[in-house]
């Protein structure tokens, strides 16, 4: 027995309060990380800030991020301990004391799980109903918290304003084209949005389902045939932002992305007006604007060989690409 006590071990056998020492640790490494987290990583946590949705996404990850900082340091941390002072000793073949429950360590282990599950369900529902509903994707009917239009709904998920540049985004394999409704209706391969303007993005397919992720904007709406998605977003800086196919849409799903662009006003209204003028013929071949088009009436084949999609068929496949169909 004598030997058993001497033998190095347990914080018990030592004379050492692991408690104490494990709760000390935990705290001041979560105090450090909690901060790295929030003011260090969390200005850099995708999407990023380029629009008020992916702003407010950025936000609830490094909350999310911060929260669970403590919990994978204490992981970490009594997995380390275990390692370094509880493993067994070299010719240590005794069992370890019984374990019969502790009431105040299950009390708290129910009261603080309970009450951090219980905020997160509170926030993430703030979370979701003001800023920007369900990531800025509201898909076939927006909802609006008082059951009101945009005009009349300030509160709503939807921009609260009839001020909202209509874009449409129309997939088809594989590339995306878009149409602006406002402006005569013209439809082009070039994203093009103005800055600080709520733009309300329709979007829909004409053969399978795709997936409309402009990433840096904080949207993503699925684009299926028949099917207008509905997706909101107010960019806040200029500059350029990548658009990927987020859906397996066939054999160049891979290469079905484009590059959008967010201008000043007075440069976008520039650019609508040279391009309206630029398609004018392209834009007379359409139909008439619609959330949804019927693909077998429309001329794919012209169309497309106008907007410089030219391929086999009509069809886009690009020149480029190794193989074609």
């Amino acid at each position: 027995m004598a030997t058993e006590a001497l033998t190095p071990g347990s914080g018990a056998r030592s004379g050492r309060n692991d408690a104490a020492w494990l709760l000390t640790i935990w705290i001041v490494l979560s105090i450090i990380g909690c901060l790295l987290v929030a003011l260090v990583w969390g200005p850099h946590m995708p999407p990023g800030r380029a629009s008020v949705q992916a702003a407010s996404q950025a936000t609830d990850i490094t909350v999310l991020g911060t929260i669970a900082t403590p919990v994978v340091i204490g992981v970490l941390l009594y997995f380390g301990w275990a390692l370094a002072f509880w493993r067994q000793q070299p010719g240590d073949e005794t069992d370890a004391a019984p374990l019969h429950g502790n009431v105040k360590v299950q009390t708290t282990w129910i009261a603080g799980t309970s009450a951090i599950v219980l905020a997160l369900a509170v926030y993430g529902t703030v979370e979701l109903i003001n800023p920007a509903g369900a990531g800025a994707g509201q898909g076939p009917q927006p909802v609006f918290r008082n059951g009101m239009p945009p005009a009349a709904s300030a509160t709503s998920w939807a921009p609260g304003t009839n001020n909202i540049l209509q874009v449409q985004v129309i997939g088809q394999q594989w590339a995306w084209t878009f149409r602006y409704p406002q402006f005569g209706g013209f439809e082009t391969t070039q994203l093009v949005i103005p800055v600080n303007q709520p733009v309300q993005f329709n979007v829909t397919s004409l053969d399978v389902i795709h997936s409309f992720w402009a990433y840096t904007l904080g949207v993503k709406a699925d684009a299926n045939p028949g099917v207008n998605n509905v997706a909101y977003t107010t960019a806040t800086v200029t500059g350029d932002f990548q658009v990927r196919c987020d859906e397996l849409c066939g054999i160049w799903h891979g290469s079905m992305y484009d590059t959008g662009q967010v201008m000043s006003v007075s440069g976008f209204l520039a650019w609508t007006k040279t391009t309206a003028a630029t398609m004018a013929g392209v834009t007379k071949m359409l139909p008439p604007y619609a959330l949804t088009y019927d693909p077998t009436t429309l001329n794919l084949g012209k169309v497309n060989a106008a907007l410089g999609l030219t391929g086999a068929g009509g069809g886009y496949y690009n020149p480029a690409d190794p193989e074609q169909p």
